[in-house]
């Protein structure tokens, strides 16, 4: 009994919610899974419309804006904070200063292929897009010589996203890894990936791959050892 305890809520715990939903029973009414966006933005009170946020977007990911720090931070609102999976949330001025003084370009030739330009929704003043970085080592980094690295860098798939206030200025930056078996860079986004993907990883948990934590492998143990159970008990 305690093992079935257990095992039921393994699964409840790892099982999403959607597809709890999609396992209900067939006689509940179908309902659309998709968002109205027209009814949406139609009701939406956030004075820049989805086109232009995408096109300021794009604007401050170019090479003239770098989202700040390529214009002295002045596409940055006063009060913008940068968030991403582990690092962050940290403000404008700390942003700006971390990354004055780190600048990738100088050691890659970086490839952003970012796509999937969208607005939310929910959130209109929220632009969504993905990323597939690719870069070469050209230059030294962290003691590294380009002769040492011959194979180009491939980054995991990312999600990014960027927040705008109402006067056009960035509230938010961040982004998040979308799927950790891609690539070369151990699951790793963003600069954590470079440092990886030289053999510098930085001596911290979160700059190092995924690793389940003993209580997760311990619960899937437990949740397999189950279904062995199960199944010898049937036959």
């Amino acid at each position: 009994m305690t093992m079935a305890i257990l095992l039921t809520t393994f699964i409840g715990f790892l099982l999403p919610s959607a597809l709890l939903a999609l396992s209900s029973s067939s006689s509940t009414p179908a309902k659309s899974i998709e968002i109205n966006v027209e009814k949406a933005f139609a009701e939406s009170s956030f004075p820049i419309a989805p086109d232009a946020l995408i096109e300021k977007t794009k604007e401050f990911l170019g090479p003239q804006v770098g989202v700040g720090t390529k214009d002295g931070g002045d596409c940055l609102a006063e009060d913008f904070e940068f968030c991403a999976a582990v690092v962050g949330p940290i403000g404008k001025e700390a942003y700006l200063k971390a990354l004055g003084g780190f600048q990738l370009e100088d050691s890659f030739d970086i490839e952003q292929n970012t796509f999937g330009f969208t607005v939310s929704p929910v959130q209109p003043n929220r632009v969504y897009w993905f990323g597939y970085q690719t870069a070469q080592l050209i230059a030294p980094f962290m003691g590294v010589k380009p002769d040492n690295i011959k194979d180009e860098l491939k980054l995991p798939p990312q999600c990014f996203h960027m927040d705008f206030d109402e006067d056009g200025k960035v509230k938010e930056f961040g982004f998040y890894t979308v799927d950790r078996r891609y690539g070369n860079t151990g699951g790793l986004g963003g600069a954590f990936g470079y440092f990886y993907g030289v053999g510098k990883p930085l001596p911290i948990p979160e700059a190092q791959p995924y690793k389940p934590s003993f209580r997760f492998r311990f619960l899937t143990w437990a949740g397999n050892l189950g279904r062995w159970l199960s199944r010898n008990k049937e036959s």
